[in-house]
């Protein structure tokens, strides 16, 4: 939970957000003195896209990702104690959020990343404090990235597909994210006109913990190809 009104308000314990802002802060100072890249994950704050942003003018070796309910999703959520907006780092205010999509946008932040973490129900449907961190994300992140960055105009679908695919093989090292012959033929396939009102018990997951059940969305996947063979059909 993020430390701030919401929590307050809640009776919640908040993690502040310069709890992150210092751990970036010094990563990123120990990049540069060592000369060394370093891979933030799951940045969630103005002030830690801030700092990732000068660092990189400056030319340290610095990249980093976020995950779709940070640009999605806010403290806000939380106030109705559903254990399943609980995730870790917590949601964050809205002048986060915004700094995350434009984040993305300059190109500050890389890679959009899931943090799936599947959860039984048992663990997320009890009291918001003892609920586990994490939430599924591998079905709905297309869907969020289109409909919240795609679709307003803030990314282009060829930007989507760079930090979705292609940033994240480079980083990784690895013969992925690329049309290019002889890669690995792993192929998404997605309907980007397609509408629909997500709905969590039908997700193929084990896990049904997403706190999107009942958004609007654009963009749906309706293939998924790896190694050259078909794996999902919607």
């Amino acid at each position: 939970m993020n430390e701030g009104s919401a929590s307050t308000r809640m009776g919640e314990h908040g993690i502040p957000s310069v709890a992150e802002d210092i751990i970036v802060a010094r990563d990123i100072l120990i990049a540069e003195y060592l000369d060394l890249p370093v891979h933030l994950a799951h940045v969630s704050t103005a002030r830690s896209i801030s700092l990732i942003r000068e660092a990189k003018a400056r030319g340290v070796k610095v990249t980093a990702e976020t995950c779709p309910h940070y640009f999605s999703l806010t403290e806000e959520a939380c106030l109705s104690f559903n254990g399943l907006f609980r995730v870790n780092p917590p949601l964050r205010r809205e002048e986060d959020r915004l700094a995350v999509i434009e984040g993305l946008k300059d190109g500050t932040l890389d890679c959009l990343a899931t943090d799936h973490a599947p959860h039984h129900k048992d663990e997320k449907e009890i009291e918001f404090s003892l609920a586990k961190n994490g939430m599924i994300g591998f079905e709905t992140a297309f869907a969020l990235a289109w409909t919240w960055l795609v679709e307003p105009g803030t990314l282009t679908a060829t930007d989507l597909v760079r930090i979705l695919a292609a940033n994240p093989a480079a980083f990784l090292r690895i013969s992925a994210g690329s049309l290019q012959p002889g890669s690995p033929a792993d192929l998404t396939i997605a309907d980007p006109q397609a509408r629909y009102t997500y709905d969590r018990s039908k997700a193929v997951s084990k896990s049904k913990n997403s706190p999107y059940d009942g958004f609007a969305l654009q963009g749906k996947i309706v293939a998924t190809i790896t190694g050259g063979r078909l794996v999902y059909q919607a």
